[in-house]
């Protein structure tokens, strides 16, 4: 089940939402009316919080009363986000909210084993990437660039810098030396919804695009290290100069080749293996 599409339709049924703090915001009431039977939805919430009592105690922290579209024009409505939802959810007592609960008790325990047995998480990655529909070898190079990312964020973290803002700074520093592109740029080439945070720019890059973007952070965590460079100032010189040797490489490359490394290609239309396209 995608979580995300199953909040946005459930049985043929559209939720309403409106865009915030860049994610997407339910309505509460629309939730509630499709998970059960009731025909006051505002009243069902009532009694919903009487009888959770942590629920009611944390509401103000995770409901939002937003500006929604409606049939009559825009109205402030009671809104929670995709955690928030899953939250509500499992205080529903309805057969409707089973498949949801089944699938939230299902992801935490394969997240608890993923903990214990980190090769998990990679296996289960190599499915879901085969089960969308990706060329194996493409998927090769995307498992081994999640692992050197993973291995520079945690020299990044060793090294003082634990703010995820500052994760995102550094990175778009080595995708402007690497590419000659911002991320943001990147993903508007490639044609990727800017107001989407799960279209994942690499997993909708090329397999030059990947092996550079490879090359550029773990470049950056070697320099990193050699130059033992420690908090976000000191580590984003460190990113800028591992870009640059992958930003040489590239341009080399396109010299040599007369092609651009950024492409425009994309896995947008993967639903299936028998729909794959591989990208040149």
């Amino acid at each position: 089940m995608d979580s995300k599409e199953a909040l946005v339709v459930f049985e043929g049924k559209k939720i309403r939402r409106t865009w915030n703090n860049d994610e997407w915001w339910f309505v509460i009431e629309d939730i509630v009316s499709i998970l059960t039977d009731s025909s006051d939805p505002k009243q069902y919430i009532q009694k919903m919080k009487q009888r959770d009592e942590p629920l009611d105690k944390g509401w103000v922290q995770i409901v939002h009363t937003l500006s929604v579209d409606t049939s009559g024009g825009k109205q402030k409505m009671n809104c929670v986000n995709t955690e928030g939802a899953f939250r509500i959810i499992q205080s529903i007592p309805s057969p409707k909210a089973e498949p949801f609960k089944r699938w939230l008790a299902k992801v935490g325990y394969e997240r608890i084993q993923e903990i214990e047995n980190p090769e998990l998480a990679q296996d289960r990655a190599k499915e879901y990437y085969e089960l969308k529909g990706y060329p194996e070898d493409w998927i090769e190079k995307r498992l081994r660039g999640i692992a050197i990312r993973q291995e520079l964020t945690d020299e990044w973290r060793e090294r003082g810098v634990d703010e995820k803002r500052d994760y995102a700074i550094l990175t778009n520093e080595i995708s402007k030396a690497t590419f000659g592109k911002s991320i943001k740029e990147h993903r508007k080439i490639k044609s990727l919804d800017p107001m989407n945070k799960n279209q994942n720019l690499r997993d909708h890059m090329t397999d030059l695009e990947l092996i550079f973007t490879m090359l550029g952070e773990k470049s950056t965590t070697e320099i990193t290290k050699s130059r033992d460079s420690k908090r976000f100032d000191e580590c984003l010189d460190s990113s800028k100069e591992g870009g640059k040797i992958a930003g040489n490489a590239r341009k080399e490359l396109e010299k040599k080749t007369g092609r651009k490394v950024v492409s425009s290609g994309n896995y947008l239309s993967i639903t299936g293996k028998k729909e794959t396209k591989k990208l040149r």
